[in-house]
């Protein structure tokens, strides 16, 4: 029969549900009479804080409780957010100053929660908020992303956080001695807001025992942790649970400081206890992504093969360590530095730095995108000085099909690849041999026509082990018991058909469980492309485990030999017998026999190695010369997933990706002003993209399996993001090249564009 894991199309059985409002988010969860939380937020970006008065704010109409950073230390709660910390080159760890719940003695970015009112009503709640007093001595702001500034930490001198390095460097200065070419190339990574459709939010109850916390999040295990260790709970007094999430994209995969306050209110008063973001505290207390300015220096031979690469970045973290903020532009950008080329000598190093903003972790690819973005840009930017064509000068350095598994510089092992039939194939789909053709159509009717090409290549990170478990419940339903969390991806449709197509077990009897630290003991949540890889293989183990757990039982009650007996499609059978139970045939038959024992089966799974999606992404655009505007025209990616369990689901993620890469490239850009204050604090000055800049992104999958699972797949939810950004901007930046501009960086707003143009034609 037709596997499923042949890339077979799915309907998503969830979009009924959420196209038609029967969705469960965090909002339709919450207790009826929960009470309501607002935060007091810091309103200057650094000060000492004097005083806080909430005297009046607590005598206020429907008020229960007020929480500033003296009040929850009188209460015991001192711990913290435990961030991840990496190794500096020297060998020691990585700056840890302390984030207090709420400010404790000083404030350190505009949007810092300050204090927490909890009433009967939100109305009650924002009211009581803005009668607490709060004086605080404004400091001057450090905004800079270099080391130097008034400190913000005593723990981190000149406000350096990390100082990262992997790599050869004495080996990569030697390359670079002995190059004929040298290219060197300052590349700025603007810092986005991830804004996803769900804000962040929390609410908890507390039955006098145990503590029930639930989130709009990426996956319980960590946040019960943290939570335990915080409210110094003991673990298993803490049930962590996630409903319906409205999307994640990273900035929901850490814990923030609001979690636990809340838990701790609803503690205190022993009443379920809510607090919801807004979309003005989404943008200005979310974590920020990407922020980072790199130097990517290539040295290349008398023939254009690389022999050299080296990057130095300065990263900006914002005011503090979040939980996974120092591994981004560090450990996480290391893993695919050296990108899709076989460079025999690479260094990178990387500098953190304290300011007062936001603090900055994952967004969508987290690092990779960062990583990829740097290299592409800097492989166009030699093909123009070398005087060659940059597809051939990619092709010329990709590393060869037969050198894989290929050791890179930073220590990774790349599993299989064909980069050379991708990217034959991605031209292909884009048509690239009638662009010439296009751009005179464009130049006859005065606009500016470019093309721009990506290779990118990622890894899949986060834990390479998860779990499953299935049950056959008395209803005669199946549960299907995931460690990973859906943040919109269709994982209940994927799941639910994997289960069916190697089962037999009709889809509409499945229920996939997740989020629930209850009913799932552990999981490695969602987050670095890893859900459907990582859980498919423990559903593959758990079906196995199954099968393995049937057979001898079945073969009593047909009396034949176990060995004889053979699964396939759906069916166990036996040659001399015309009996062919079924999976759920088997399962009501050892219901009878009483074998409770045979109704759940569970496993875990854990993959050999990592996997590295790759592919070419080519994006054409139009600008307007009179306006600046920029037409994203043609986008096309081609990308080996390995092998595809749904053609139809990737094909979403990729447009996903791909346009929040390109509203990266063309509109998006969090700023700050001097002072420090967010002057992109809403839709009306942050630019989202919208459905008519993103033209029909076109999708083909070339793929070759990866052997690092047992289903050959690679991952796929990110990989359009890490290859939009180079394509798109070097696709802006050959169309400006046509006007005589050379330069020019993201976001490729149309004032930033047409300044461009205009101060290229007054030259």
């Amino acid at each position: 029969m037709t596997k499923f894991g042949e890339s077979q199309p799915a309907g998503r059985v969830e979009d009924r549900r959420f196209l038609t409002g029967a969705g469960r988010y965090l909002e339709d969860t919450a207790p009826a009479d929960a009470l309501r939380a607002v935060f007091l937020r810091a309103p200057v970006a650094h000060g000492e804080i004097r005083a806080i008065d909430a005297a009046v704010a607590r005598a206020a109409p429907g008020v229960h409780l007020v929480l500033t950073a003296q009040d929850l230390a009188e209460a015991g709660i001192t711990e913290e957010i435990q961030p991840s910390l990496v190794t500096n080159r020297d060998g020691s760890k990585g700056a840890s100053p302390g984030r207090p719940l709420l400010a404790r003695g000083r404030v350190r970015f505009v949007g810092e929660a300050v204090a927490m009112v909890v009433a009967d009503t939100l109305e009650q709640a924002k009211d009581a908020a803005e009668l607490i007093e709060l004086d605080i001595d404004e400091l001057d702001p450090y905004l800079a992303v270099a080391p130097g500034g008034p400190q913000l930490h005593p723990e981190a001198p000149d406000n350096i956080a990390f100082d990262f390095a992997i790599g050869d460097a004495e080996a990569t200065e030697a390359a670079f001695a002995r190059a004929a070419h040298r290219v060197t190339l300052e590349v700025p990574d603007n810092r986005i807001i991830a804004n996803p459709m769900e804000p962040r939010g929390a609410w908890a109850e507390w039955d006098g025992t145990r503590l029930h916390l639930c989130l709009s999040a990426q996956g319980v295990w960590g946040h019960k942790a943290q939570a335990a260790r915080i409210l110094g709970l003991d673990p298993e007094a803490v049930q962590v649970t996630i409903p319906d999430v409205g999307g994640g994209f990273g900035t929901k995969a850490m814990s923030y400081p609001e979690y636990f306050v809340v838990a701790q209110a609803a503690r205190m008063l022993a009443r379920p206890v809510r607090w919801h973001a807004e979309r003005g505290e989404t943008m200005l207390t979310d974590n920020s992504g990407r922020d980072l300015v790199s130097t990517a220096e290539l040295a290349f031979d008398a023939d254009h093969r690389i022999l050299g690469y080296r990057v130095r970045t300065l990263s900006n973290l914002g005011a503090y360590n979040s939980q996974f903020g120092q591994n981004m532009q560090s450990m996480l950008f290391s893993r695919v530095f050296t990108g899709a080329y076989d460079i025999p000598a690479a260094h990178m190093e990387t500098r953190g730095i304290f300011t007062n903003t936001t603090p900055v972790d994952a967004y969508r690819g987290a690092g990779r995108p960062e990583a990829i973005y740097v290299l592409e840009r800097a492989m166009d930017h030699a093909a123009q000085v070398l005087g060659t064509d940059p597809w051939t000068l990619r092709r010329h350095n990709f590393i060869a099909p037969d050198a894989f598994p290929y050791a890179t510089a930073a220590g990774e092992s790349y599993d299989v690849g064909d980069f050379a039939r991708v990217l034959d194939r991605a031209a292909a789909e884009a048509d690239a041999d009638g662009f010439l053709q296009r751009r005179a159509g464009s130049q006859a009717r005065g606009m500016l026509r470019g093309r721009g090409l990506c290779y990118y290549i990622e890894a899949i990170m986060g834990d390479p082990s998860e779990s499953a478990r299935i049950v056959f419940e008395d209803d005669g339903t199946v549960a299907l018991f995931v460690g990973t969390q859906s943040n919109g991806q269709g994982h209940e449709t994927v799941y639910a058909r994997f289960l069916e197509d190697r089962l037999g077990i009709p889809f509409e009897s499945i229920r996939v469980v997740q989020g629930d630290s209850d009913r799932i003991a552990k999981g490695g949540g969602t987050g670095g492309s890893r859900s459907v890889t990582v859980q498919s293989a423990a559903n593959l183990a758990t079906i196995d485990t199954l099968i393995d757990a049937f057979t001898p039982f079945l073969a009593e009650e047909l009396e034949v030999d176990p060995d004889t007996l053979d699964f396939e499609d759906g069916t166990f059978r036996a040659p001399g017998t015309n009996r062919a139970p079924g999976v759920m045939e088997a399962v009501e038959l050892a219901r009878a026999r009483g074998r409770e024992d045979l109704l759940s089966h569970a496993a875990e799974a854990r993959l050999a190695g990592r996997s590295f999606p790759n592919g070419a992404h080519i994006a054409e655009v139009e600008i307007d010369p009179d306006t600046g505007t920029v037409t994203l025209e043609r986008y096309t990616a081609t990308d080996d997933f390995g092998t595809l369990l749904d053609a139809t689901l990737v094909a979403g993620q990729v447009h996903g990706g791909v346009a929040q890469g390109v509203g990266q490239a063309l509109t998006e850009h969090s700023v700050h002003d001097e002072t420090g204050q967010l002057l992109t604090a809403s839709f009306m000055d942050y630019a989202m993209p919208r459905a008519d800049n993103l033209p029909m992104i076109r999708f083909a999958s070339e793929p070759v399996p990866s052997p690092m699972n047992p289903l050959g797949m690679k991952g796929c939810g990110e990989a359009g993001t890490v290859g939009a950004l180079a394509a798109v901007t070097n696709a802006v930046r050959d169309a400006l090249r046509e006007a005589g501009v050379e330069g020019g960086e993201m976001p490729f707003t149309p004032v930033r564009v047409w300044t461009l143009l205009h101060a290229a034609r007054a030259a």
